[in-house]
């Protein structure tokens, strides 16, 4: 009896043994394929496993300041940019300054500051006083501007003029002081003139084409780099007039009268269409800012510049100007790109 409790029991042992041992076995299936399951839905999630890491640019945190002066003209959309990058990069500071494309240049080529403004290209003196002090550049194109002549909602005789009519009021050759000398039908008041001043890349570009080879009249006008300033006195004088950006123009037009412009194909007023299709001509420009290329190495002026390209049609189009097609950004990116 003994002899067959015994073989019963090592029996029964043997077969809760392989119970066991065939239990053991499925579990250690099931959790290496629960393991893969896991991974696989890692993988087609993109949910980052316990071995990755997930580095972006985001995590790079950018600080410091890159400093922008130049062109009153342009510092409507470089202060739309700095506004909107600080949105982005709290920790960079964007200051910018207006003291013409001219004062802009001076701080630009003694390599006080990694942008400058511009509303014209670099002059060739210019250009020499970056080369003498060793600083390369790069020109970007950000906008189309219209450069628009402007006289007070009262005048009620300017219907239009013409360059040459420009030529006339404006420089000392021209010998105008009363609108009758320029049509006499007009009244013989005082022509009263407010420009931008002679540090401004507009003041240059305006002497290019309204005055050609003749001089700037100075006697009896008011000179401003201030654009407001322009604004304000132009619309508050009868028989005033004045030229400036277009944003300008558009941001006070319930202040200003602008005047269509005879370049030589009839009036043409400086609209938003005009403006871009070149038809408000001569006075239709590109507008700039200059990169020195050292201070490209700097993440923080390498990101802005980026991030200016990237917005410029959009924010330019929002402060008045025209925006550029989108293969000129393009070919803009790809000018900063080769810096790298």
């Amino acid at each position: 009896m003994l002899k067959n409790k015994t073989v019963k029991g090592i029996a029964t042992f043997a077969m809760a043994a392989m119970l066991v041992f065939t239990a053991a076995c499925g579990n250690s299936g099931s959790n290496e394929a629960n393991s893969n399951a896991a991974n696989t839905n890692n993988a087609a999630t993109g949910t980052p496993t316990n071995n990755a890491t997930d580095t972006t640019q985001s995590d790079v945190k950018l600080s410091g300041e890159v400093k922008i002066d130049g062109s009153s003209t342009v510092f409507p959309i470089t202060e739309a940019v700095a506004e909107e990058f600080n949105k982005v990069h709290k920790d960079v500071r964007v200051p910018v300054g207006v003291s013409g494309t001219g004062g802009g240049m001076k701080q630009f080529t003694a390599g006080e500051i990694p942008i400058a403004n511009a509303s014209r290209h670099i002059k060739d003196s210019e250009a020499e006083a970056a080369k003498a002090a060793g600083i390369e550049y790069t020109q970007i194109s950000v906008a189309y501007d219209g450069l628009s002549v402007v006289v007070s909602q009262q005048n009620d005789f300017i219907d239009h003029l013409t360059v040459e009519e420009l030529t006339k009021i404006f420089s000392v050759e021209g010998g105008a002081t009363n609108w009758s000398d320029i049509r006499p039908e007009w009244p013989t008041e005082p022509i009263v003139i407010f420009s931008p001043g002679a540090d401004s890349g507009t003041y240059d570009y305006f002497a290019e084409v309204a005055l050609a080879d003749v001089s700037m009249k100075t006697d009896g006008v008011t000179f401003s780099e201030d654009d407001n300033t322009l604004v304000t006195g132009v619309s508050g004088t009868a028989n005033g007039i004045g030229y400036f950006g277009y944003a300008y123009y558009e941001e006070n037009k319930d202040l200003l009268k602008v005047v269509p412009i005879d370049g030589g194909n009839g009036p043409v007023e400086p609209t938003y269409d005009t403006i871009k299709d070149g038809s408000y001509s001569p006075l239709s420009r590109e507008l700039f800012f200059y990169v020195n290329n050292a201070e490209m190495a700097r993440p923080e002026v390498a990101e802005f510049v980026k991030f200016y390209i990237e917005n410029a049609g959009e924010l330019a189009g929002e402060v008045g100007y025209v925006g550029m097609p989108q293969e000129i950004y393009d070919e803009q990116l790809a000018k900063i790109d080769a810096l790298k």
